[in-house]
């Protein structure tokens, strides 16, 4: 698949997963917001309702305390018989002058009774008014505790929510003005400003006070109505991790599958050249010329031994990847207690050598005084082997290379191996990955670099399975150094 179409499928489905999201997580909260506005307008005319009904109730007990007085008092002034006789007697003299009833036609006596009844309505609208006026001033005067009773506001907004359609524990309380508390429920609190309503009682007296209601429950109930959409949001969002996880598997894969193929390019080469060397020499040997020639036949004897170990050596490169399986483990390594110092005084011993023919050195300062690590001797000698490799095959052009190995005792039983060179240095960006498979450092015009990019992957594994560390550091242009810690083993410490 084309790199193209790739980055192309990423773009299209991130942009269709986002836009999923936000439709789901919009239409959300607008459900929430909805059903929010919509809990607020219950509860606001619930509480009105309340502080109503409990005006109402004041009205009604202070008329049931003063019907009697009023009807004591309004009886015998506008009821009574006589009462009506000096009424009409006012009225003909206002009319007549006198106190004879003159013959008057019918619609004047209508009239005259019509009067009458007016007067009467007045003189009772005016004690009413009066009446108003003395329970709104009584009222106002009174203990809040005795205008709303605590059982009969929880069993009025009972009903006032259930009939709004909320039906939720609450808290009440009673505040004046200045929002001072004068009575509260077991549980309510003010904390949450958005779990509390308000509203005036008696807005009609000289003195007000606040009805406040707090629902603990509040956001469970709101949340409720939009659960079915949480479970959708989920599986949104598990889609979209595991849609990133298969795109970074598929963009590693992709690499690797790169990397593999450089790897096979480069094995055909190194592999080629050594078998086209030997091919070539044993047909020289076919040569009756060369055979008569002991100087030549040295040469070519020479050129099969020396092919013949770089053979070898990229095979064991190639054999190598075993380790990489899964089912590699510390079962399949020989372990035994290794003194290292000796193993990379030996290895240096060798490499000293091939360094001499290109004016290297190898500087070898082995200061550790406990050197016995548990390890494979075979595989520990790899590790070594791969490091100065690797530090002698990215050396510098026309600089002769110098090569350090150092040991050294660490803190908590642990063993130091620092190799450092002063090649061309590894970039920040490739110091990251130098430790994958197959991953290669670019090495820019030089093409007499050759590799796998398994040394230092092997390095990592084999490390790992040693319980140990590998670290590496650089400065372009300038060194490069590779650090193995391992642990040492126990029957070397001090008892």
């Amino acid at each position: 698949m084309k790199k193209s179409l790739i980055t192309l499928l990423i773009v299209v489905m991130s942009i269709t997963f986002f836009v999923l999201l936000y439709f789901q997580i919009s239409y959300m909260d607008n459900m929430v917001k909805m059903r929010e506005g919509q809990f607020s307008e219950g509860v606001m005319r619930s509480l009105h309702s309340t502080s109503g009904f409990l005006e109402r109730q004041e009205a009604l007990q202070f008329l049931e305390e003063d019907v009697s007085i009023i009807e004591a008092s309004t009886e015998p002034t506008l009821s009574s018989p006589s009462t009506t006789f000096d009424l009409r007697v006012k009225t003909r003299r206002n009319l007549y002058g006198s106190d004879s009833y003159p013959v008057q036609p019918m619609s004047e006596r209508y009239m005259e009774l019509q009067n009458a009844v007016r007067e009467q309505y007045l003189y009772q609208k005016g004690l009413l008014e009066e009446l108003v006026l003395t329970i709104m001033s009584d009222a106002g005067s009174r203990p809040l505790f005795e205008r709303a009773d605590s059982a009969l506001i929880t069993s009025s907004l009972e009903a006032e929510l259930a009939a709004n359609g909320i039906e939720l524990p609450f808290r009440f309380a009673l505040a004046d003005n200045t929002n001072h508390i004068i009575y509260a429920d077991e549980g309510f609190s003010m904390e949450n400003g958005e779990n509390v309503y308000s509203d005036v009682l008696f807005p009609n007296s000289n003195q007000t006070y606040k009805l406040l209601v707090m629902f603990p429950t509040k956001h469970k109930y709101i949340y409720s109505s939009v659960r079915f959409i949480i479970p959708t949001l989920a599986l949104s969002i598990i889609l979209l991790f595991i849609f990133i996880y298969t795109i970074v598997m598929i963009m590693r894969q992709k690499k690797i599958t790169e990397m593999k193929s450089d790897f096979i390019s480069n094995m055909t080469h190194e592999l080629k050249t050594p078998i086209s060397s030997i091919s070539l020499a044993g047909q020289m040997l076919g040569d009756e010329a060369v055979t008569k020639s002991p100087t030549m036949l040295k040469h070519i004897a020479n050129v099969i031994v020396e092919e013949s170990k770089r053979l070898k050596f990229q095979v064991d490169k190639v054999l190598q990847l075993s380790v990489f399986d899964d089912s590699t483990s510390e079962t399949a390594l020989k372990f035994s207690e290794v003194h290292a110092n000796s193993v990379i005084s030996s290895v240096a011993n060798n490499f000293k050598l091939r360094l001499n023919k290109d004016g290297g050195t190898l500087d070898c300062n082995l200061n550790a005084s406990n050197d016995v690590i548990y390890v494979d001797e075979m595989q520990f000698t790899n590790i070594i082997n791969n490091l100065l490799e690797n530090a002698l095959k990215y050396r510098k052009e026309d600089v002769p290379p110098v090569l350090t190995v150092t040991t050294r005792d660490l803190s908590k039983n642990r063993l130091e191996i620092s190799v450092k060179d002063n090649g061309i240095g590894i970039k920040k960006d490739d110091l990251k990955h130098i430790f994958e498979r197959f991953y290669r450092v670019h090495t820019g015009n030089r093409h007499d670099v050759k590799g796998f990019g398994l040394g230092l992957a092997y390095v990592k594994k084999m490390m790992s399975l040693f319980n140990g560390e590998v670290t590496a550091e650089s400065e372009i242009g300038k060194w490069t150094e590779l650090k193995l810690i391992f642990p040492l083993s126990e029957a070397s410490l001090p008892r």
